[in-house]
């Protein structure tokens, strides 16, 4: 599944972000070994758009996010953030164009804090840099707490460890938001929370997209989620893209076999239907230390041949605006073939 190419990516003019061919590796020991956790992927997003990146935990999501930011930088490849090169920018110019682009972490709570009081973590950005007079900088803190649910009287003295899960997400969004930043990359931002809670994150993070003109990529390993918010999905195994187009092409009409078991792991709440008829992969994620020869999702893969061990998949267009990395890619409403055991080319 997992391949290389560009075919997806729009004119650089047209996009906020463009990221081409990004390469993050970490060293595995003192075995010289190296951990393949990004692999060649590109992808870019508009301004006022939301991207959504998906795949199963250890795909390589978050630190796609991570290396955006240049946290830490990436081995290779390009992160063009208004047409400039981050890898490229001295320090202080990194630090300031990085004021444009905030990231709202995975865990809530651990991501604040603990020692310091809320309206302390939310003015941080405006205190560093000098954004206002401090009676301004206290009307935006007061403005923005109750633009995200919470009560700048009662609540602005307190500390993390005295909210909630959803309150200290809260927090984070307004953190992030408050500098006025115009792309934040969400790292998976729900996944902490009752469901309950996490609609009303969802709903937040909407509402401030649309009161301040963000620009959001939605990082996410439930595609239920991630339907619901996004203009463009990516679908990501193992450090590799495998499929991109819009939620409604790519939740109606999988190409790719990946995205077809993904899909079939939603839970539907329906008695009628009988797990073990839906689509399943078959034996265990590879190792990012060795990832498999060509396609990486072959080891899995039920459609898989032997072109799939010898020639990575290029990224192409099966239909305007539906873009897969796969030789064989699935024709609309055909299903997985089923097999017991592991994959002829595990």
């Amino acid at each position: 599944m997992a391949g290389t190419g560009t075919a997806h990516l729009r004119a650089p003019g047209d996009v906020l972000l463009r990221v081409e061919d990004l390469v993050v590796e970490f060293p595995a020991g003192r075995s010289g070994l190296k951990v393949h956790a990004v692999s060649n992927i590109s992808l870019d997003v508009k301004e006022g758009e939301t991207l959504g990146l998906v795949g199963e935990s250890g795909c390589g999501k978050s630190t796609t996010g991570k290396a955006i930011m240049q946290l830490p930088p990436p081995k290779s490849g390009q992160v063009l953030f208004e047409g400039r090169d981050m890898a490229k920018l001295s320090g202080e110019e990194q630090r300031r164009t990085r004021t444009a682009m905030k990231m709202i972490f995975q865990d809530p709570i651990s991501s604040l804090n603990p020692r310091r009081k809320v309206e302390d973590i939310i003015a941080e950005g405006l205190r560093i840099w000098k954004v206002g007079s401090a009676p301004e900088q206290q009307t935006k803190i007061d403005d923005m707490m109750l633009a995200v649910g919470l009560d700048p009287v009662l609540q602005r003295g307190r500390r993390p460890h005295q909210f909630s899960g959803g309150q200290c997400q809260r927090i984070s969004i307004a953190r992030a938001v408050i500098t006025e930043p115009k792309l934040i990359i969400c790292d998976e931002p729900v996944s902490a929370l009752d469901v309950s809670v996490q609609a009303q994150i969802l709903n937040l993070l909407e509402e401030m997209k649309t009161r301040y003109g963000l620009t959001l990529i939605f990082i996410a390993h439930d595609l239920a989620v991630v339907k619901n918010v996004s203009d463009r999905v990516v679908v990501m195994y193992l450090g590799k893209i495998c499929e991109v187009g819009s939620p409604d092409v790519i939740y109606q009409q999988p190409a790719h076999p990946y995205t077809r078991v993904l899909l079939d792991a939603i839970p539907v709440p329906d008695p009628s239907v009988r797990p073990e008829a839906r689509a399943k992969v078959i034996g265990e994620i590879p190792s990012p230390v060795a990832p498999p020869s060509g396609c990486r999702f072959r080891t899995r893969c039920p459609k898989a041949q032997a072109r799939c061990a010898d020639e990575e998949p290029k990224i192409q267009e099966i239909q305007p605006g539906q873009f897969v990395a796969c030789h064989f890619p699935l024709a609309a409403g055909e299903t997985l073939p089923t097999r017991n055991g592991s994959s002829p080319l595990a």
